[in-house]
Formats: C-alpha cells, sequence, structure tokens
C-alpha cells in the first residue's frame, strides 16, 4: 500500500499562486491514478483533480479548470498541484489520493482511496 504526505501549504492572498507536492513511499506512483481533493470548514471533502498514467488523462473540477493543474514526476515519485489566480474560496485542507483507477477518484469510491493527511491552504482577501 502506498503511503502519502503532502506538503507546500500556507497562507496567501488572493491572486496568488502556490504549488502542493505529494510525496509517495511504499508502491510507485505510476501504479496507481493520482488526485487531489480538499475539504473546507464546516464542509464535505470535494474532489479537485486527478490523472492516470497509463492511459494519459486528467480532469478537473470546473471550480478550478484553468487555473490549477496537476502533474506527476515518476522517478521522484512526486505529485504536485499547482494553484494560480487563489481565491478565498480556494481555503481547505487539500489531500493527496491515490487509487486503482481513475474512475474511483473521480466518483470519490472512499474505500478504495489511499488518503494523505493533508496540507492547509489558507486565501487571504
Amino acid at each position: 500500500q502506498v503511503q502519502l504526505a503532502e506538503s507546500g501549504g500556507g497562507l496567501v492572498r488572493a491572486g496568488d499562486s502556490l504549488r502542493l507536492s505529494c510525496a509517495a513511499s511504499g508502491r510507485t506512483l505510476s501504479s496507481y491514478a493520482m488526485g487531489w481533493f480538499r475539504q473546507a470548514p464546516g464542509k464535505e471533502r470535494e474532489f479537485v483533480t486527478a490523472n492516470s498514467w497509463i492511459p494519459n488523462s486528467e480532469y478537473y473540477a470546473q471550480s478550478v479548470k484553468g487555473r490549477f493543474t496537476i502533474s506527476r514526476d515518476n522517478v521522484k515519485n512526486t505529485l504536485y498541484l499547482q494553484m494560480n489566480s487563489l481565491k478565498p474560496e480556494d481555503t481547505a485542507v487539500y489531500f493527496c489520493a491515490a487509487s486503482s483507477t481513475l474512475a474511483e477518484l473521480i466518483n470519490y469510491s472512499q474505500t478504495k482511496i489511499n488518503w494523505g493527511k493533508g496540507t492547509l491552504v489558507t486565501v487571504s482577501s
């Protein structure tokens, strides 16, 4: 089973950029579909973006499309989330996720997803 550790969160201003990282251990990233979810205070955890290595596909929630970019470095065994033009409504704990298929991430199949512990992103107005 893969272990995931997020980093890179912090306090930024609206319009700023931030890059999150997710270091994987125990298994190689290329074995998994990988994604990011977020949970804002008082809200349910929601899907942000995900990609698969084979086939090379990626999906984004409408709320982040055009602003966020998911990428992975299979050599470094690390997943990234580049977040641009941040808004106060992007404030949340961001979780890295791994699953066997892209569909399991997109459909939020909770019992089949491996989670990191999360990193907090706070966007001030």
